[in-house]
C-alpha cells in the first residue's frame, strides 16, 4: 500500500487537538441543526429547493475540495509544476460557466431529482439505468478516494491507525447526512470551505518565506527542473517534451473540454448543489459564483506542490522517501507552529470530509431515486423513501471504506481519479451534450454511447497505454487521450445508432432539446424571481449586476483568461 513517508509525524499538542474536537462538535451541531427541516424526501436529497445562491455557490466549490483538491493538486504541482494552472483555468472555469449558463435551465426546468433522471426524460429506461448503476459505482469509488487519502494522512501525521482514521471520519460524515441531509452537507460544506482556506493560506505564505519569495522559488525549480516547469504552455508543442506529458491538442481536448465539461456539467455530486437552490436565477448562479473562488485556489495548491520540489528536489524517487502525495503533510510538518498546526489539520481532514460527503449524498439520492424507486420498489410513500435513504447513505459510507484500498495502487491520486472521470464521466457527457442540441438522436442511441464511451476509454487506458501499444509519457497523459477517445467513441456510436433506430417523438422533446421549452415550464426573468421570492417589491434597476448570471459567467470567462497570462510564456 502507498502511505506517507513514517517520518511525517506531526508534533501536535493538546491546543491542536482542542481545535480537531472543537470542529467536530460544530459538525454534528449543523447536523442536527438541519435536522428540523427534513420532512420529506426532497428535503433530505435536493434540501426542498429552498438554499440560496450564496450558500450553493460555496458549497459547489467545497465539494470538489477534497483529495483531489489538497493532496492531489499539490501533488500535481510537484510533480509537472505550473502546468497544475490547466486544471483550473481551462479545465474549471469554462466548463462551470456552461453549466450555469446552458445546462442548468434543463436541469431545473425539467424538476429532474437527479443527472441520471435526465436521461430517462431525453432517452430510454435502458439508457436511466446503465448511466445511474455507473455513476453510483463512480461516486463510491471516489468517496474511497478521500477516506483513503484521509487515513494515510491522520496515520502518519497524529500517529492514529488507519482504521481508526477510516471509522471515526466515515462515522462524522454518516452521522451528519444520515441526520440532516442534503442541507446539513451544504451547511458543513460552506463551513469547511473557510476552515480549509484557514489551513492552506499559512502553508503558502511561510512556503514562500522559507524559499526566498516567488523569486526564489522561481529560481530554484528553473535551476533544478528547467524552465517549461514554470510555464502552463512552455514544451506543449506537438512532439515536445514536458513535465505533463502532455501536448496542447490533449490539453485543450482531453483535459479543457472532454474531461472538464464532463465532470463539471454531469458530476450530480456538483449538479446536486445547484438543484437545490430556490429558484432556476440561484440555480444558474451556483457554479458562476463558484467559479471566481475556484480560479483562484489553484495558487493555494500549487505552492505547496513547488515549495515541496525545492525543498526536496528528489520528492517523487525511491531517494527521497517521499511520495508526491507528501508535499502538504511535509510542509506541515517543517514549517507550522502548533495552534496553526490545528488548524491545518483541521482543514485537511475538513478537505476529505466534504470531498467524502459530496460523493455520498449524491450516490444515495441516485441510487434511492434512479435504482431503488424507479426498478426495485416503485410506487412507495415518500416517507418509505426517505427512510430508505438513510440506510443507503450507510452502506455508502461502508462500501466507500472497501474501496479505499482500490486508490493504494496510485502513488498521485490525483491521476487515479482523472482515470475514473474519462472512464465515467465523458461517457455521460457525450451523451447528454449530443441530446441536448440534436433532436434526431434517438432513444436507443442513449445507452449505447454510455457502453462505447465508457469500453473505449478502457480500452485505450489499460490496454494501449498500460501495455505500451503506443508511447504515451505521464499517467495524465494517458487520461487526456482516453478521454478523447472515449468522447469520439461515444459520438460515433450514437450518430450510428441514430440512423437505424426511431427517434423519440417530437412532442416528448419539449424542454429537453435546446431551442425548446416545455409548456408550463417557462421560467419567469431573475429580477422578477428574486422580487418574488424576498416578497418585497425590488425596482428593475436594483437588480444587481451579481445576480445576472450572464455578466457573471463571462466575467469569470475574463478573468480566468488574464489569470493565465502571467504563465503562458
Amino acid at each position: 500500500m502507498t502511505t506517507l513517508a513514517e517520518g511525517l509525524r506531526l508534533p501536535t499538542n493538546g491546543l491542536d487537538y482542542t481545535l480537531l474536537a472543537l470542529y467536530f462538535v460544530v459538525v454534528l451541531g449543523i447536523g442536527f441543526a438541519a435536522r428540523r427541516s427534513v420532512k420529506t424526501s426532497l428535503d433530505f436529497f435536493l434540501s426542498g429547493r429552498s438554499l440560496p445562491a450564496w450558500v450553493t455557490g460555496l458549497a459547489f466549490v467545497a465539494a470538489n475540495l477534497g483529495a483531489t483538491e489538497i493532496l492531489g493538486m499539490a501533488a500535481t504541482g510537484a510533480q509537472y509544476g505550473v502546468a497544475v494552472v490547466h486544471w483550473y483555468w481551462i479545465g474549471a472555469i469554462p466548463a462551470m460557466v456552461f453549466l450555469g449558463l446552458v445546462m442548468m435551465p434543463f436541469y431545473y426546468r425539467s424538476k429532474v431529482r437527479s443527472v441520471p433522471e435526465f436521461l430517462l426524460q431525453r432517452f430510454d429506461r435502458s439508457a436511466h439505468l446503465l448511466s445511474s448503476v455507473l455513476f453510483a459505482f463512480a461516486a463510491i469509488l471516489i468517496a474511497g478516494v478521500n477516506l483513503y487519502a484521509l487515513s494515510i494522512v491522520v496515520e502518519a501525521l497524529l500517529g492514529w491507525p488507519q482504521w481508526v482514521a477510516i471509522v471515526v471520519a466515515g462515522l462524522f460524515v454518516l452521522a451528519y447526512i444520515t441526520i440532516g441531509g442534503l442541507s446539513s452537507a451544504i451547511y458543513n460544506e460552506v463551513l469547511q470551505f473557510f476552515v480549509i482556506l484557514a489551513a492552506l493560506i499559512p502553508l503558502c505564505v511561510i512556503g514562500l518565506k522559507r524559499v526566498g519569495g516567488w523569486g526564489g522559488l522561481s529560481d530554484s525549480l528553473e535551476s533544478s527542473h528547467g524552465h517549461n516547469f514554470l510555464t502552463a504552455w512552455g514544451g506543449t508543442g506537438i512532439g515536445d517534451a514536458n513535465p505533463l506529458g502532455a501536448n496542447w491538442l490533449t490539453i485543450i481536448l482531453g483535459l479543457g473540454f472532454v474531461l472538464s465539461f464532463g465532470y463539471w456539467t454531469t458530476n450530480f455530486a456538483e449538479v446536486q448543489r445547484a438543484l437545490s437552490a430556490k429558484n432556476l436565477s440561484a440555480a444558474q448562479r451556483t457554479p458562476l459564483i463558484g467559479a471566481f473562488p475556484k480560479m483562484f485556489i489553484v495558487f493555494l495548491v500549487m505552492i505547496p506542490g513547488l515549495v515541496a520540489a525545492v525543498l526536496v528536489p528528489k520528492i517523487g524517487t525511491a531517494g527521497s522517501g517521499l511520495t508526491y502525495n507528501d508535499a502538504i503533510p511535509y510542509l506541515m510538518q517543517e514549517l507550522l507552529p502548533n495552534g496553526v498546526l490545528g488548524i491545518a489539520v483541521t482543514g485537511l481532514l475538513a478537505a476529505f470530509m466534504a470531498g467524502m460527503a459530496a460523493n455520498v449524498s449524491s450516490f444515495n439520492t441516485v441510487f434511492t431515486y434512479d435504482i431503488w424507486a424507479k426498478y426495485v420498489k416503485p410506487g412507495r410513500p415518500d416517507g418509505y423513501y426517505l427512510r430508505f435513504g438513510r440506510l443507503i447513505t450507510a452502506i455508502g459510507v461502508l462500501a466507500s471504506i472497501g474501496t479505499a484500498f482500490i486508490a493504494s495502487s496510485f502513488s498521485n491520486i490525483m491521476g487515479y481519479l482523472q482515470t475514473l472521470f474519462s472512464f465515467f464521466n465523458v461517457p455521460m457527457f457525450v451523451v447528454f451534450i449530443i441530446g441536448m442540441f440534436w433532436k434526431r438522436a434517438s432513444m436507443k442511441s442513449g445507452v449505447w454511447g454510455l457502453i462505447a464511451g465508457t469500453t473505449a476509454a478502457m480500452v485505450n487506458y489499460f490496454w494501449i497505454y498500460k501495455q505500451g501499444i503506443i508511447a504515451i509519457p505521464t499517467d495524465q497523459g494517458a487520461n487526456f487521450v482516453s478521454a478523447i477517445v472515449g468522447f469520439v467513441a461515444g459520438a460515433v456510436v450514437m450518430v450510428l445508432v441514430t440512423l437505424f433506430t426511431a427517434p423519440k417523438p417530437e412532442a416528448e422533446l419539449a424542454g429537453l432539446v435546446y431551442g425548446t421549452t416545455a409548456p408550463g415550464l417557462e421560467e419567469p426573468s431573475p429580477s422578477s424571481q428574486l422580487r418574488s421570492s424576498r416578497g418585497y417589491p425590488i425596482a428593475e434597476g436594483d437588480d444587481a449586476w451579481y445576480r445576472r448570471p450572464a455578466l457573471l459567467g463571462w466575467g469569470a470567462i475574463v478573468l480566468a483568461a488574464a489569470c493565465y497570462l502571467p504563465y503562458s510564456l
